[in-house]
């Protein structure tokens, strides 16, 4: 029974690896599975190393405190990876832990697929480099990011991005104002301030007072928290002084029927950058796209970042579509301002979304089922090299 050795080391890789799994089980059952995920991975029966939430960290300075935990995980990982020997390890996301891990399995000879290409294209080009020896392949999201990786050396399949089949545009906006009370004369504002405790920390203290002014000059907006599991406790309590009675919102399914009463009232949403831009193109929701890391992890991004937009919407259509604020630029009246502006023209935004959307979809299909059909390409492919014995010391 050939053993997939699967890495998610967050939310994004969780959800990924969910869709991921069936679509490769429909054309090989005789496949198992193993690794570190989620709770969605663990519905499909993947049972989890250790809790992926402990991988959760983005930063130089929220990293540092956490070292030497990391580190056992990673010694764990890799003493895992060498006992089981798996056929193909394939590594979602969470470049910093993939790719450590990547390192130090290399001697086993295992061959070693990559889904979401790392966006060292945008900052870091060099790093490129460095990734060539480490991996087998690439699944990309991006259109743009096969030609990158490809001219460094790395094979990539573009596999179309996961957001088209998200359900994101699939939501019930009744259903919405029933289950959480939502006034006909309620106009939602929808926020998502991200999946990771750093950025819920850093946003949600920016965005409750940008909230507060908008309710001044629009008394009806009524905020709609999307929450992940991780940070909903933080969020909750962050919240509890909002304007308007928040609703917050954690199941996909209620999610997507936010999104659908936002657009369906011409409310607008307050996201952290990322993939939460595409979700609001998806669902026709217009928004402002806001972030903020720590000063010190700024002045470094600032001195390498080679891209000219934080979200993806804009990358794609290579227009500010969606407003941007960025660090200092992202303050309450800067935020408030971009959103009374969308309430007063909610349709400004959706073609510039058809436009970024259409360069999303790959030639195979759905993105899940163009990823299987790379990945099992992959397996049957990719020979293992003569294994050595695992380097003493290396685990």
């Amino acid at each position: 029974m050939p053993l997939i050795y699967i890495l998610a080391g967050e939310a994004s890789g969780d959800v990924l690896g969910a869709r991921l799994l069936p679509a490769l089980r429909a054309r090989r059952p005789d496949l198992a599975f193993a690794g570190i995920g989620g709770p969605r991975l663990a519905e499909q029966g993947l049972a989890s190393l250790f809790d992926y939430r402990e991988l959760a960290l983005m930063g130089l300075v929220e990293i540092l405190p956490n070292i030497a935990r990391l580190t056992r995980r990673l010694s764990e990982t890799t003493a895992d990876i060498a006992a089981r020997e798996p056929d193909l390890i394939l590594t979602i996301d969470s470049p910093g832990f993939a790719f450590r891990i990547a390192k130090r399995v290399r001697p086993l000879g295992i061959p070693l697929i990559h889904y979401v290409a790392p966006q060292v294209w945008a900052w870091r080009q060099g790093r490129v480099k460095k990734l060539k020896p480490l991996l087998d392949g690439i699944l990309a999201l991006l259109p743009f990011e096969a030609p990158f990786f490809e001219k460094a050396g790395i094979p990539v399949t573009f596999v179309g991005h996961p957001v088209l089949e998200s359900g994101a545009d699939h939501g019930d906006a009744a259903r919405f104002a029933e289950r959480f009370g939502l006034a006909p004369t309620d106009t939602p504002v929808l926020v998502m301030p991200g999946s990771r405790r750093g950025e819920v920390q850093r946003l949600l203290p920016v965005f409750g007072p940008a909230l507060a002014l908008l309710a001044n000059a629009h008394p009806t907006i009524r905020p709609v928290i999307a929450v992940a599991p991780i940070t909903a406790a933080q969020v909750r309590a962050a919240a509890a002084g909002w304007p308007n009675a928040p609703i917050l919102v954690e199941a996909l399914d209620d999610k997507h029927d936010a999104f659908a009463a936002t657009a369906a009232r011409g409310g607008a949403g307050l996201i952290k950058s990322g993939t939460s831009s595409l979700e609001m193109a998806v669902a026709g929701v217009p928004h402002v796209v806001a972030y903020k890391v720590n000063p010190v992890t700024a002045a470094i991004v600032r001195r390498i970042v080679k891209v000219k937009y934080a979200s993806l919407v804009n990358l794609l259509a290579d227009a500010p579509v969606a407003p941007e604020f960025l660090q200092e630029f992202c303050t309450p009246e800067s935020l408030s301002g971009a959103l009374s502006a969308i309430l007063a023209s909610p349709g400004s935004q959706r073609e510039g979304f058809a436009h970024a959307l259409a360069r999303l979809r790959a030639p195979e299909g759905l993105p899940s089922e163009a990823a299987a059909i790379a990945v099992l390409r992959a397996l049957d492919g990719l020979q293992r090299v003569e294994k050595p014995k695992f380097p003493e010391g290396v685990a």
